[in-house]
């Protein structure tokens, strides 16, 4: 097995025991979880999709779930042949997923090796695994990792002076799967500009044609699978910017991605990301604008760590940069204090990504209560079918379609019943 295989084992395997340590979904992920079963068990019969009875505040991409469902379909058979239950196939489906996000990370690797070097791309390696949200959120389906893909190819094609091709793919990242990945795609845009790396008139044609070709693709699927004429980002973006309804979901303050978000999600790389862009004249030229892009960002009140997850694989390459020169220049008097410090670093890294992990293990408390429910109660010995109500809160905390089971279970996520009418329906068990 060579090196870049040998890394892709440790970044894959890390990833895939989140999934099988925390294999349910939140709220953020319902739309494309929901999609993939509907695609995977319902296939063309659109009556049944989830989405029709739950749309949600606003309509998504089914781009994402489609091309997951595909390379995930024959796991998914195989799983149902076996008999296993559907929870397993969620698991399939999201290991498949972080497989094709990881693979673009990949990319991004390799031309961090041809340009930086192997010890540059070892130090990227080991603040990623360090890191808990970066493998954590890889195998989540949420349109932001999704458009994180993209933007690994793009960073890659970057580092290989391939600028057009980088530009393409933050325009479908931003036109299919997050509309807010304009605010990485300007700041990349105009310093190819500024620093002569494209043309514009040549960029304009370009980038006008690969938008045209995203905005049609985006349209043509999802108006079929809304049944409406609809471009999805093209409402989030409406919903979001312009009417500015983000804000309904809470607001943090301008500082928070600078104060919380990223000293979360980077963790040792933090620190080494500042002084990256001190040791290498080549990096600046990086960060400057991804950081510009987190700028840009904190001035909308909504605020996720997820909406920047996007800026940490360069933060990240800038700390490596950082960390190899500190490892090369250990054995100097000044240099030796500042690679012990490094280490301490590393191994706080590693307790608190321990931490956060056993917190993220206890964040979904509905799907192993409906877990519970399904190993404490005996069906087959039921007279009729076993009705289960599940109330909001539960469906926005861990259950899914994924979860449930086949007959005699039935499952209603029917909204807005009083306790009252509770007591008066048929239902067997209510998930609350």
């Amino acid at each position: 097995m060579d090196l870049l295989a040998g890394y892709d084992v440790i970044l894959g395997s890390i990833a895939a025991f989140y999934v099988l340590m925390a294999p349910y979904t939140k709220v953020e992920e319902s739309f494309n979880v929901q999609s993939m079963h509907d695609i995977l068990y319902h296939r063309h019969h659109l009556d049944s999709y989830d989405h029709l009875e739950f749309p949600g505040v606003v309509p998504r991409t089914f781009l994402g779930a489609f091309l997951v469902s595909i390379f995930a379909s024959p796991l998914v058979s195989l799983l149902t042949f076996l008999g296993f239950s559907k929870i397993f196939t969620l698991v399939a489906a999201r290991m498949v997923l972080g497989c094709i996000i990881l693979s673009t990370l990949r990319f991004f690797r390799i031309q961090i090796r041809t340009k930086f070097g192997h010890q540059v791309e070892f130090f990227f390696l080991l603040v990623t695994t360090l890191q808990f949200h970066l493998l954590f959120y890889c195998t989540r389906p949420l349109p932001n990792i999704l458009a994180f893909g993209l933007v690994n190819l793009a960073y890659g094609h970057w580092l290989k002076g391939n600028f057009y091709s980088a530009l393409n793919f933050l325009i479908f990242a931003t036109v299919i799967f997050r509309c807010d990945t304009m605010l990485l795609l300007g700041p990349i845009g105009l310093q190819f500009l500024l620093t002569r790396s494209i043309s514009f008139w040549k960029a304009l044609k370009y980038c006008v044609g690969t938008a045209v070709l995203a905005v049609g693709l985006t349209i043509f699927v999802d108006s079929i699978m809304w049944k409406k004429f609809v471009w999805p980002e093209f409402e989030v973006f409406w919903f979001n910017s312009i009417l500015n309804r983000s804000s309904d979901w809470g607001t943090h303050s301008i500082h928070w991605y600078f104060t919380s978000a990223l000293p979360r999600s980077l963790l040792v790389a933090y620190p080494l990301s500042l002084v990256g862009t001190l040791l290498d004249r080549r990096v600046p030229l990086l960060v400057l604008p991804v950081l510009s892009f987190v700028i840009l960002y904190s001035k909308l009140p909504h605020k996720e760590l997820r909406f920047i997850i996007s800026s940490v694989p360069m933060f990240n390459l800038s700390a490596a940069v950082a960390a190899s020169r500190i490892y090369n220049n250990r054995k100097k008097s000044i240099w030796k204090l500042v690679n012990m410090g490094m280490l301490a670093l590393f191994a706080i890294s590693a307790g608190c990504t321990v931490v956060t992990f056993m917190a993220s293990y206890y964040n979904y408390p509905s799907g192993y209560a409906l877990k519970h429910l399904h190993q404490i109660s005996h069906p087959a010995n039921a007279a009729g079918e076993e009705w289960v109500h599940i109330d909001t809160f539960s469906a926005m905390n861990g259950i899914s379609r994924f979860c449930e089971d086949d007959l005699p279970w039935r499952y209603s996520k029917e909204e807005e019943i009083s306790v009252e009418e509770l007591r008066n329906r048929n239902f067997t068990y209510l998930v609350k």
